[in-house]
This record gives structure tokens, sequence and C-alpha cells, in this order.
């Protein structure tokens, strides 16, 4: 078995059993929400079909697109001086893979790619507000305010371009698209999948903390200093 196939078997397996974390923390309903993973040294990505139940997802279901979200053939790619096989299925890839074939074309330090529509930080993009930094885990997971894109439709890459440009400006690996969602990236499809819980617990603590009184902010330079122990120091 070729580089490739193998290392497109082990995304399958990992991106579906990641698509299984966000019913685990509730961060979908239905068909909503996606995994992707970049395939590493290729122009290829793993992602979620369309419209299939969380219930009904196997490896074999994942679909392999290009970086331009276009589903390959199995005789398209070569890999180690021949073809490259593998069956993808007959199915659409998910609504949102325009937007995650955007950001790894123009992100190439990201390898894994999340939407939701996870509760609470969903409110916060329904009404365009970026996620104040008044928590030491916010501090730790985003070094910042988890940020607010522009309003975009689905359809074409117009969410991956808000999506780059506004974290391009952010260390956040998670942005709140106007009133749609959260959109993470990581550096693999793992990484990615833990932001998106980490945002829908901070948009959770926050809107409670507001409830109650106004936050409390922490100085950016703290902020700075948990943000590099933890990316730096921390589990290392």
């Amino acid at each position: 078995m070729s580089a490739l196939l193998e290392s497109i078997a082990r995304l399958r397996q990992e991106v579906c059993a990641l698509h299984a974390e966000l019913t685990h923390y509730q961060l979908v309903v239905w068909t909503a929400g996606n995994v992707s993973a970049r395939v590493p040294g290729y122009d290829l990505m793993v992602i979620k079909p369309s419209g299939v139940s969380y219930a009904e997802l196997s490896p074999e279901l994942m679909v392999v697109t290009d970086l331009y979200g276009t589903p390959v053939s199995r005789l398209s790619a070569q890999a180690d001086g021949g073809a490259a096989e593998w069956e993808n299925p007959e199915l659409t890839p998910s609504s949102d893979t325009a937007a995650h074939a955007y950001v790894y074309r123009n992100m190439p330090e990201v390898g894994g790619v999340v939407h939701t529509h996870s509760t609470y930080a969903t409110a916060w993009a329904a009404r365009g507000e970026p996620i104040p930094c008044v928590l030491t885990m916010m501090g730790d997971e985003f070094g910042g305010p988890i940020p607010v894109g522009p309003f975009a439709l689905i359809g074409d890459d117009s969410i991956g371009r808000g999506i780059v440009d506004t974290l391009a400006h952010s260390t956040s690996p998670a942005v709140l698209m106007q009133n749609h969602g959260p959109f993470t990236v990581g550096k693999d499809a793992r990484s990615a999948v833990k932001a998106a819980v980490m945002c829908e617990e901070v948009a959770r603590t926050v809107h409670i903390s507001r409830q109650l009184g106004e936050p409390l902010p922490i100085d950016p330079a703290q902020i700075d200093s948990l943000y590099a122990r933890y990316q730096n120091v921390y589990g290392h």
C-alpha cells in the first residue's frame, strides 16, 4: 500500500471518529457541522459527506477532495511512481467544503478545520460580538478574544476568505462567523476539534458571567504570559 493510501485510510478513520466528539460534547445537531483534515504532503483533504447523519458515518464515507473542494477520482493522484487508487464514495462533500479548502490553500500551517453550530458560540456570532478574554483558560487557549468574522453565504469560498482574513490578525484558533457560527483550525484535525470544544466552553462561561455583572478584564501582558506558557511549556 502506498504512503498516500495509508495516509488517506488513517485520516478517514480519524476524521470519522472525531465527528463522534462533536456529538459527545453537544456541539452539533442533526447533520450540521463538519471536520476535515489535510492529507500531509499532498494537495488533498478528507471531509465529512453532506447530509449524512452522525450515526451513519463510517471511514469509507469520508470524501477525499483536492484543495478546491473537488472530489478526487480514484485514478487521479500519483504516488510512489504509480497511480494511487482508492474508492471515493458517491457522496457530495460537506456544503462547507469550499471554506475548508480555502483555509488549507492559504494557511499552510493548518492541518485540520472544524465547523459547528454550538449553541453559546453561535449566540455570540448572531450578535456579531467577539468573546472577550476574561478567563485564564482563554488566555491559555486563545491568547486573547475570540474574534468575529464577516457575514458570508455558503456556496463559494467567501466564508473561507473571512476565516483567513480574520485569523491573520489574531492568535485565536477560533473565529465566530457573523450570523453563522464558529470555525476552528489546528495543526491537525484533533487540535481543531479541541479548539471547537474550548470555544463553546468559554462562550458559555462568559455569557453566564455577564448575567451576574460585568466580567473583570485581564491585563494584556498577563494574557500574553498565559498564552506563552501554555503553548510552549505546559504539557511539553
